[in-house]
């Protein structure tokens, strides 16, 4: 176990303060691109949004599989090397993706930077490791909670830079974010300190670091089996927003880039509050258990409105009753690491990522094919069919089916962990 001394406090603040720099700016690069790149598709494409989120949703399939099949091997890496190296090479392959991005003169060029990306995109999970190697556990869901806030912040000032610079050219966004990674992993050589001692690591193996192995882990613990299938629907309802929210944004509202980047920065401020400054206080007060239901039902509402509204600032409505959302993923997480030693924290983290690389393998294609048959025109399904197309004219069917299925994480959270009562 880390030495939780009193002398220690001071190191552990200072490597916390370290690590939600890195992830605030691998945030700020990965927020800046998201308002543009189904754009960009969709120009490739010559404006068949239709045809645009199909191939979108298959580009994050192609991700999510890359991310599935790499994130074992990289928590494995950090369980035996240390985090500080799988952060700093992560945040560089991704500097380099992004610049791939930038260059791509067809949507084959975007299908390659997606699978860099999905490769490189280990610092998130490694974070959490990061987290629960200087974090006492009582404090974990505050710490984790933290993260979520620099994610908020990323998402506050990432997406609205994004808008702003796709508005005068799609692809400089691309730069902004290779600028901003490769930033990150020069800032983290110099600064960031290393979190697992080497008395503490574990021999890598391939039966650990390959993603059935990986899942396996979960399966030791009866309770951390079904926090994982929590894990797993909140994971799989979330790919929705990257998926069709832009799509669905400029689809039902007629929002462009720069619409849409303040919309998601809206998000970010809503996220930093309750991330930040609210998780810390509603967990004291409920618990982890009630925390993570009530922000998941909090989640199912906010979708069931973004699912449903008519107009633009009806949609917005859903914003703040979304946010709360972000009360479950840390007190989830928290619980989870309650039953893995520190010398496993990053083989935990990486089976979260794996889950994580799983719904994305189902949820853009599933999202966006579901997007795409509600606003199939009368001519795409043929004549014969006209009365059928237009009583599944419904946009917003996506936001609905994510909101049943975190209803349905509420349910799996509550009986799981009734034993504990925690």
């Amino acid at each position: 176990m880390i030495d939780h001394t009193p002398a220690s406090t001071a190191s552990r603040q200072a490597a916390v303060l370290f690590i939600l720099v890195t992830v605030l700016l691998d945030m700020l690069s990965f927020g800046i691109i998201i308002p543009v790149l189904p754009k960009l598709v969709e120009e490739f494409l010559s404006g068949d949004t239709a045809q645009a989120a199909v191939l979108y949703g298959l580009m994050g399939t192609a991700w999510a599989f890359m991310q599935f099949f790499c994130s074992p091997i990289q928590g494995a890496l950090s369980d035996r090397f240390g985090r500080r190296p799988v952060i700093l090479l992560s945040n560089l392959g991704l500097g380099l993706d992004y610049i791939v991005m930038a260059l791509a003169p067809t949507v084959a060029w975007l299908v390659v930077g997606r699978v860099i990306s999905g490769m490189a995109s280990s610092s998130f999970s490694t974070a959490g490791a990061y987290i629960a190697d200087v974090t006492p556990q009582e404090q974990r869901a505050a710490a984790f909670g933290k993260i979520g806030m620099v994610f908020g912040l990323g998402f506050i000032f990432g997406p609205a830079l994004g808008g702003w610079l796709g508005a005068i050219d799609p692809r400089l966004p691309f730069w902004g974010a290779a600028a901003l990674s490769l930033m990150n992993a020069c800032y983290g050589f110099f600064v960031l300190p290393e979190s697992l001692p080497p008395d503490k690591r574990m021999p890598f193996k391939w039966a650990r670091a390959n993603p059935v192995g990986s899942l396996v882990l979960l399966r030791s613990h009866h309770e951390l089996f079904g926090l994982a299938t929590v894990a797993f629907f909140g994971y799989l309802a979330h790919a929705v927003l990257p998926s069709v929210s832009v799509l669905y944004m400029g689809y039902r509202y007629g929002w462009g880039p720069a619409s849409v980047g303040l919309m998601m920065a809206g998000v970010g401020v809503a996220a930093m509050i309750v991330q930040g400054g609210l998780i810390r206080p509603i967990t004291a007060r409920f618990g982890e258990r009630r925390t993570v239901v009530i922000g998941l039902l909090c989640g199912a509402i906010g979708f069931s409105v973004y699912g449903i509204a008519p107009e633009g600032w009806i949609f917005c409505l859903g914003i703040p009753v979304m946010a709360f959302w972000g009360l479950a993923g840390p007190a989830n997480q928290s619980l989870m690491t309650r039953h893995i030693s520190s010398s496993e924290q990053g083989q935990l983290q990486g089976a979260i990522a794996s889950i994580n690389g799983v719904t994305g393998l189902i949820g853009p294609t599933l999202f966006t094919q579901t997007f795409a048959f509600f606003i199939r025109s009368d001519s795409s399904l043929g004549t014969q069919h006209s009365t059928l197309s237009t009583s599944l004219d419904l946009p917003g069917a996506p936001f609905i089916l994510a909101s049943l299925m975190l209803l349905s994480a509420a349910m799996i959270a509550w009986r799981t962990t009734k034993a504990g009562g925690s």
